[in-house]
């Protein structure tokens, strides 16, 4: 039998029907953030709050579903013009997946980390990995890396002499003249710069707002870049200390390293090793002392021709301190440490297995070799403990290590619980292309150098250009459809643990400098010249980048003289010298002054992140806690542009006038700081954008 008032409850069901705005599938919101996700890094038995967020009174019901469960979401707080919805779950051992589902009226649809889809993709679901946490003091921290050779010559009596020693193909080279470029095959050549050299410039460091300094490798090594490992135990003396020299550099045509005495005595003698590391560890405890921070570089999948477990170059061979080398002796301690393709030939086995098949970079054979993987975790435990105390590591190469996938992983996974056990709070990123999420699972890095969730889809909106200069795509410039989906896709790779410390670089000593990129030049300086990189660049284009690189979620890694305006092309170019009295000055101001934003602002380190508008040449981004927001505006095309962007979606009111704060806008004109109030009406903020520009917008919610 139907109520007496059925007919009063159907017209006021029908009423409450009409007032329900449109389904607004821009206003549904979660991520892993502790904005939606309490504790956001739980530990095995905690409870967890999941949060979800709908345009107010515009849905029906929101469930969270992980696996055969699930379950109803209870609408807990309504501000702003939004719905919260949330739920409890106790969190065990495993790794949880989640996503949502949304329904309203008819609709029915599931959100996850692609955002709102109709076809559930589970493979891109949220994630809890009980117990993976990430160290607090590298998410968002603002990090510098600096190709020690180039950087500042801080002390001449260590550098490198001409002739001192042979080295693929010829002499090594002493450069005289700080300003010359690398030559192409600059391998050879050597500028002089030194850990005394960051030391003196520790105080210009800091000025720009440095946290955290990554060193690329420092471990002795023949090669100016030094990613050929000599010896894993010491800091290369002439980057530190050489208190006991001697002997001769090699005479005009002798090609072998057996009589460099004078190279054998400076990288051989543990006086100056000992010294040497002693230096940096008085480096290091100068750099903490400040507040600051210090990764090295781990080469652990090869090491050099050079390596004393090797000796091909003989530089050990007749030292009574060290053991005979595997390329010496069949029975050296060290044979198996490498993978030898011809077991009949010693002395002088020629006949191992080289990366890529370099000879100069034997791969290290983990498989068939225990004590090696025993010597190299130490070296991971030792660098991070007193009295180094270094605060984490960066990983060459780190997919490639081992030969297998399954050894690789089960490497990681070691490396990982011996540093992790020597120093909880050491760093773990890994140089790697490509899906990396079988390697961020909580169990070996941390994280990566985000090439493709940052820099490859970032260089190809601003510039149209790859990330070695090598081609120029005009249908990729500024095509943000094409970026926001790599980046998309590529992020889903991340737990947000990941996310927050993934090291968002411009330009590195692998890649052509992002300045560089803007004059849209394909090629390299072997084929083009030095003054190709520097002509025609665009200023303006580059501030957008580094607006864009402080405002992201991860950690803003600036290689060293990109903020002074240094160019080139990929490696060697990528490498010229830092240029001591000769920077660009107002485009360091600027990088200080983004940095300030980037530290001052609590979005931007620990915010959430939702793209807000975009259009060819346009787009916008939010990042936002639950009473802040900032708002990211760029206009990447040659002409004025006028933007509607949704500020409303990070949170602002969209009920009222409110009134935000622009504290940074750069255009081709030069660049604007400082706070200047501008309006937002009824949650769009109408930006009138020059060409080559970017803006940020600042707001805090009243109490």
């Amino acid at each position: 039998m139907l109520p007496e008032n059925y007919d009063h409850i159907r017209r006021v069901q029908h009423y409450i029907s009409q007032m329900r705005p449109v389904f607004n599938r821009h206003a549904l919101y979660s991520d892993e953030t502790e904005n939606y996700r309490s504790p956001s890094e739980p530990e095995p038995g905690d409870t967890v709050t999941i949060r979800f967020r709908t345009q107010r009174n515009n849905v029906d019901c929101v469930f969270y579903i992980s696996g055969a469960t699930r379950k109803p979401m209870e609408l807990v707080e309504s501000k702003a013009g939004f719905d919260y919805y949330s739920v409890d779950i106790e969190v065990g051992t495993e790794k949880i997946l989640y996503y949502f589902e949304i329904q309203a009226d008819k609709i029915c649809c599931y959100y996850n980390e692609l955002g709102v889809t109709r076809d559930l993709q589970e493979g891109y679901s949220f994630g809890i990995v009980p117990g993976f946490k990430t160290p607090k003091w590298a998410k968002g921290a603002v990090m510098y890396q600096i190709f020690v050779d180039r950087f500042y010559n801080g002390d001449p009596s260590n550098d490198v002499e001409t002739g001192e020693y042979y080295y693929i193909g010829a002499p090594v080279e002493k450069v005289t003249d700080w300003n010359k470029p690398p030559a192409f095959m600059g391998v050879r050549e050597f500028y002089g710069g030194d850990i005394q050299g960051v030391w003196d410039k520790l105080d210009y460091l800091q000025s720009l707002g440095i946290e955290v300094i990554y060193f690329n490798p420092l471990f002795v090594s023949p090669s100016n870049h030094k990613y050929d490992i000599q010896d894993y135990d010491y800091i290369d003396p002439h980057f530190c200390k050489i208190v006991k020299d001697g002997g001769q550099v090699l005479e005009s045509g002798d090609t072998s390293n057996a009589h460099a005495s004078k190279y054998i005595t400076r990288v051989t003698d543990k006086e100056n090793l000992e010294a040497s590391n002693q230096f940096f560890a008085d480096f290091v405890a100068e750099v903490h002392r400040r507040g600051m921070k210090v990764i090295l570089d781990g080469v652990f999948n090869h090491c050099g021709s050079f390596n004393k477990w090797l000796d091909r170059e003989l530089i050990y061979e007749m030292q009574s301190d060290y053991e005979k080398g595997a390329y010496v002796d069949a029975n050296s301690p060290y044979h198996t440490f490498f993978k030898f393709l011809n077991e009949h030939n010693w002395p002088y086995n020629d006949f191992y297995d080289g990366w890529w098949g370099h000879d100069t970079l034997p791969k290290l054979n983990y498989e068939d070799s225990p004590k090696l993987l025993e010597y190299i975790l130490s070296i991971a435990k030792k660098w991070v403990s007193p009295p180094y105390n270094v605060d984490g590591w960066r990983l060459d190469v780190a997919a490639d290590l081992g030969h297998s996938a399954e050894y690789n992983h089960f490497f990681w996974k070691e490396f990982r619980k011996a540093v992790k056990e020597a120093n909880p709070e050491a760093l773990i990123l890994a140089e790697h292309y490509g899906d990396c999420r079988s390697w961020l699972q909580g169990d070996e890095w941390d994280s990566v150098m985000n090439y493709d969730a940052f820099m490859e889809p970032i260089t190809w909106f601003l510039t149209g250009m790859e990330k070695h200069s090598d081609e120029y795509r005009g249908d990729m410039l500024g095509n943000s459809e094409a970026m926001m989906g790599a980046i998309r896709y590529h992020d889903s790779s991340f737990f947000q643990p990941s996310k927050e410390v993934a090291m968002n670089e411009l330009s590195n000593h692998d890649h052509s400098r992002f300045l560089t990129r803007t004059n849209h030049r394909a090629g390299r300086v072997q084929n083009l010249g030095y003054a190709a990189a520097t002509n025609d660049v665009n200023l303006a284009v580059f501030r957008e980048a580094v607006v864009m690189q402080m405002t992201w979620t991860g950690a803003p890694t600036v290689y060293y003289g990109d903020e002074a305006g240094v160019c080139g092309f990929t490696d060697p170019d990528n490498r010229r010298t830092y240029p001591w009295g000769q920077e660009n000055v107002e485009l360091i101001a600027f990088h200080q002054d983004m940095i300030r934003i980037h530290k001052t602002y609590a979005p931007i380190k620990h915010g959430s992140f939702k793209y807000l508008s975009h259009d060819y040449q346009t787009f916008s981004f939010g990042r936002f806690t639950n009473d802040e927001q900032v708002v990211v505006i760029i206009n990447n095309d040659g002409n004025s542009r006028t933007m509607e962007v949704p500020v409303w979606l990070t949170g602002i009111s969209r009920t009222r006038d409110v009134q935000m704060n622009r504290v940074m806008l750069t255009s081709e004109n030069g660049y604007n700081v400082g706070v200047l109030p501008v309006q937002v009406t009824a949650g769009i903020f109408e930006a009138e954008m020059p060409p080559f520009s970017a803006m940020v917008l600042a707001h805090k919610n009243e109490v």
